[in-house]
């Protein structure tokens, strides 16, 4: 006789909305545990190139009693609340509450039929009740007249199934590993089992970190707290990460979610401590607050104590993981463009990993500030913080985050002390870059002006500007210093500007000319490429037109040369040495092109894209202490600390080439 359940096809519609297939087959494992049975098989086969031919749910529960079978499937509910997929927030003992999961099978299968053996009046009575997708609104048992089991249980076979063997490998497996992963862990010691045809659920798939020796020591009575800790790599889906709490025996007798829940973190987790003091526990304080008369309660100074090292330790466990994934973040962000380009070394190499670190740091201590961000979003967000990381204003990040997030008294610590920091090391380590900036250009000056030092152009003065050419433009790369001719300079500029390794012949009369400094730079902004090329005199020779035309001959090489003549590339020639001959030619080149505004510029063609200037060792020396008298100052440097007494050239060089202010080497193209 076919009878009808509570509940109309419009509330079984909203079900179809929230359960998946997967979900649908994890309600009724759980309806197995929840029966109080301590394994549940699942079992399916066939479907290796189609839908499967068999799918069936076995427990060794109490069963399903058919005298009391219409409370069992009478009682469903309509409201949106009622069928919520949700799970007990304080116990595991009872996962299902309303019955609505026996429905679900309408999500993979057509039909369901169930076999249950379970202790009646008379003994040991079996029945089967029989479910049809097209009328789920009704459902015919049938009682058996012998039992068909010596054991209780219930076994769900499912008909027409609409999954296939692939569907059940990569879908529904590792959904149950994450459903059930914490759950058999609490239950260790009941010996709760899920097998898939005849095989343990692997979850330890899920695991990502575990410790199994916590321990937590209340020394005023020396009760001892042990348990587990797991880091999940998957989230538990409705279940969270909570601390249970198992008496002697491994039972659980209460559970709370941590403290870390819902932070955006995907530090998904679960902590299991086991202790006689739970053997005699409530979690519902007593009058006014205090402990029950026997027992004790979560008002225990005993509880307490161990809440606040429980969550001290998941934060510990939780840091490296939090600097990890942050560091992963960020080399996302810059993958997609969302952190800011800086246009020269200097920003690259201080502002970029300041913040960076800062970046990381926000992150460890707030990671839902990341969360659900477009990337314009982001942008303006990692935009407006390398901002204000860039001004005076940086404590006023402090008190604005905080208004947005509220923060745990632990992460007001933790980002008060990385402002603090990160603003330390910026300023630390600015100050060592200056310092060392300007001591190679004591250096530098002392080998141009002091002749006790016997400098030569080529193995003194050339080999510190190599190293330190940031005094004409930090922002460049040095594609060649002396030596390498003309061809293998168009080979390492192409290589830096392309990655391609490709030597091309130059067909001109000054082609093994050899420029004594060469850079380049790929400025983004303005969509160009600009190089320079840097000629270095001895300050015993002074400067005319025969030095200019050696400069010269290097511009007509590039201006002959494609490669080297694009549209986008702009060229600017420097002849450098101490003093301007008798014969007036650079200062009459000089005072022709003054109108361009530009001190010692001698020539500008093709629009301005290429340009030469003639300067001495002093006006190189004062362009330095312009560009950096304003953190010079701001700095308070002790110069007459820095200035080096006299010595040799070579240990001039020597100290140079080590110190913090020194750039990238020349370009070097790998070998194959």
């Amino acid at each position: 006789m076919s009878k009808n359940v509570n509940i109309t096809s419009g509330g079984i519609r909203k079900l179809l909305g929230k359960y998946t297939p997967e979900q649908a087959i994890a309600e009724y494992i759980w309806n197995g545990f929840d029966a109080g049975a301590d394994t549940v098989e699942l079992s399916f086969d066939g479907g290796s190139l189609g839908k499967l031919d068999f799918l069936q749910v076995q427990d060794n529960g109490y069963g399903i009693n058919f005298d009391q079978l219409e409370k069992k499937f009478f009682p469903f509910y309509e409201s949106e609340k009622a069928i919520e997929i949700s799970a007990p927030v304080h116990t595991s003992l009872m996962h299902g509450k309303n019955g609505v999961g026996r429905l679900t099978f309408f999500t993979f299968s057509h039909l369901a039929e169930w076999e249950t053996t379970y202790l009646g009046e008379k003994g040991l009575e079996s029945g089967k009740i029989f479910i049809d997708q097209a009328t789920l609104k009704s459902y015919q048992p049938e009682k058996l007249l012998v039992p068909v089991a010596e054991l209780t249980g219930t076994k769900v076979t499912f008909k027409n199934v609409q999954l296939s063997r692939t569907d059940m490998i990569i879908t529904v497996l590792p959904f149950l590993s994450s459903e059930f992963c914490w759950f058999l862990e609490l239950n260790q010691a009941r010996n709760y089992q899920i097998l898939v045809n005849g095989e343990s659920l692997n979850h330890i798939i899920n695991i990502a970190d575990r410790d199994d020796s916590v321990e937590v020591v209340y020394e005023k009575n020396r009760m001892i707290f042990s348990g587990k800790f797991i880091q999940w790599k998957n989230p538990l889906h409705k279940e969270l990460s909570k601390y249970y709490f198992l008496n002697s025996n491994g039972i659980e007798v209460y559970k709370d979610f941590t403290t870390l829940n819902k932070k955006g973190d995907e530090f998904f987790h679960s902590v299991y401590i086991q202790s006689n003091f739970f053997d005699n526990f409530s979690s519902i304080d007593g009058p006014d607050n205090q402990s029950l008369l026997f027992g004790k309660a979560r008002s225990s100074p005993e509880y307490k104590f161990l809440i606040r090292k429980i969550n001290e330790y998941v934060r510990t466990k939780r840091k490296p993981y939090l600097r990890t994934f942050a560091a992963k973040l960020v080399e996302k962000y810059e993958q997609d463009g969302i952190l800011p380009r800086y246009q020269t070394e200097w920003e690259e190499k201080y502002k970029k990993p300041q913040l960076e670190e800062t970046l990381i740091g926000l992150y460890e201590v707030e990671p839902k500030l990341f969360t659900n961000l477009n990337t314009d979003q982001k942008k303006t967000f990692v935009r407006f913080l390398d901002l204000l990381l860039d001004s005076n204003e940086r404590k006023s990040l402090f008190p604005i985050i905080d208004e947005i997030i509220e923060l745990e008294p632990e992460e007001r610590e933790d980002l008060a002390k990385l402002f603090q920091t990160t603003k330390l090391n910026r300023i630390i380590e600015t100050v060592k870059l200056i310092e060392d900036r300007y001591k190679t250009f004591y250096q530098i000056r002392d080998l141009v002006y002091e002749p006790s030092l016997k400098a030569n152009e080529v193995n003194h003065s050339q080999k510190v500007i190599e190293s330190h050419y940031w005094i004409f433009g930090e922002q460049y790369h040095l594609v060649t210093a002396a030596e390498p001719k003309f061809e293998e300079a168009l080979r390492r500029y192409t290589y830096l500007l392309t990655e391609k390794d490709k030597e091309q012949p130059i067909e001109h009369l000054h082609k093994l000319k050899e420029m004594d400094i060469f850079a380049c730079r790929q400025n983004i902004l303005a969509d160009r490429i600009e190089n320079i090329v840097i000629e270095l005199k001895h300050p015993s020779i002074l400067l005319g037109i025969e030095q200019y035309n050696q400069v010269d001959k290097y511009l007509q090489v590039i201006l002959s040369q494609p490669e080297f003549n694009a549209h986008n590339m702009y060229w600017e020639f420097y002849l450098i040495g101490n003093r301007f001959n008798t014969s007036g030619y650079i200062e009459r080149q000089i005072a022709t092109n003054k109108n361009h505004g530009q001190p010692g510029l001698v020539l500008s063609i093709y629009d301005g894209r290429v340009k030469i200037f003639v300067k001495k060792w002093s006006e190189v020396f004062a362009d330095f202490e312009i560009r950096h008298k304003h953190l010079n100052i701001k700095l308070k440097l002790e110069r007459d600390a820095l200035i080096n007494e006299l010595q040799t050239a070579e240990e001039v060089l020597v100290k140079s080439e080590g110190n913090t202010a020194a750039l990238k080497e020349q370009i070097n193209i790998p070998t194959k």
